[in-house]
């Protein structure tokens, strides 16, 4: 019984995840309607639908499972971080040239 309690919790959050990742690419994809300064390509909206949902999934199974606040936030504080510094790696370059 808890298995499957716990297999549908991990379903809603894999869903959850997945709406709110499509929720915040829709602010590039309107960006590229409105301005020529925003040119995403498929593969980049690919890249940011799997960073955005996984740290999204990855945020959502920290607040569900992490009964300490102090380790939740530490935790936390760590996925945003390696997504903020991955992102702008991919975007710019900045320690390796993996970006634009």
């Amino acid at each position: 019984m808890y298995i499957l309690h716990a297999r549908t919790r991990l379903a809603g959050d894999i869903l959850k995840a997945a709406l709110a990742s499509a929720a915040l690419l829709l602010v590039p994809l309107v960006a590229m309607r409105l301005t020529r300064a925003v040119a995403w390509s498929g593969a980049d909206f690919a890249l940011a639908a799997v960073l955005l949902g996984s740290t999204c999934l990855a945020l959502l199974r920290i607040a569900r499972l992490q009964a300490s606040t102090l380790r939740r936030a530490l935790l936390t504080g760590a996925v945003v971080l390696a997504l903020a510094a991955l992102w702008v790696e991919l975007a710019v370059g900045v320690f390796f040239d993996l970006g634009s």
